[in-house]
């Protein structure tokens, strides 16, 4: 059987209903095979990035247990973007219904042309940072640091709460996930 490894996923809207979908994708993330959602961090909004013009974001990051590989992690959040609606074919830096970030995977460090981990834009995104700090403060994040330290040096700008609470103010598990297989 393979190991649990820790994993966290970066979660993003600005498309119908933004806090509604991160929500939904959290819950979605509790139905992924071999992985078990342990917490989500709070609700945060942010200015998107990029030259389009759209609305602002509501963006959290989910922890979670996983058996998966993390290609085939990759590959399960590329199918639950399509299942709420995110074309396969989608313009960088533009709106979207749902955009899911395998951000840290154990301690994997790689470079390939499917999945780069940790996430390449981790160390210059409050909007990634400021949640992840939210839920695990003292993560080392591979060849990069602690994320209370890489959150320490992005600025708050341009990111801002929208939930108040504690951190992990949802925790799912779903323990006949951890189980078995699907």
């Amino acid at each position: 059987m393979p190991a649990w490894q820790p994993a966290y996923i970066g979660m993003g809207s600005n498309l119908e209903d933004p806090c509604s979908q991160v929500l939904r994708a959290a819950a979605a993330l509790a139905r992924v095979p071999k992985t078990v959602l342990i917490l989500r961090s709070p609700l945060y909004g942010s200015r998107p990035l990029g030259p389009i013009a759209q609305p602002d974001f509501v963006n959290a990051v989910a922890g979670v247990l996983t058996q998966l590989q993390p290609l085939a992690l990759l590959r399960e959040l590329r199918s639950l973007e399509q299942a709420f609606g995110r074309p396969v074919a989608h313009e960088r830096w533009g709106p979207r219904i749902l955009d899911l970030d395998l951000l840290v995977q154990g301690q994997e460090v790689r470079a390939t042309s499917e999945l780069t981990l940790p996430h390449p834009g981790i160390v210059a995104r409050n909007f990634v940072l400021y949640p992840l700090a939210d839920i695990a403060p003292d993560l080392q994040v591979p060849s990069l640091g602690r994320v209370a330290e890489l959150k320490g040096r992005v600025s708050p700008q341009g990111i801002w709460p929208i939930e108040s609470g504690a951190p992990g103010a949802t925790i799912a598990t779903r323990a006949s996930n951890a189980g078995h297989a699907r």
